[in-house]
């Protein structure tokens, strides 16, 4: 779940810098939104994953 937090706030990075800043033709208003929707999912995500307390799964 700590990674998919962390996705999600890269994710919620770019969309900033692509739609804030008015990068690559976005618009600034769907730049917003998609920087919120994912720092959103980034807090839920961190979230879960302190009230499960589950650490990450290791590779075999």
């Amino acid at each position: 779940m700590l990674r998919a937090a962390i996705a999600f706030f890269v994710l919620g990075l770019i969309a900033m810098v692509l739609g804030a800043y008015n990068f690559a033709g976005m618009s600034v208003e769907v730049g917003r939104i998609l920087l919120f929707a994912f720092l959103v999912l980034a807090v839920i995500s961190f979230v879960a994953s302190l009230v499960t307390g589950r650490g990450p799964r290791s590779l075999p």
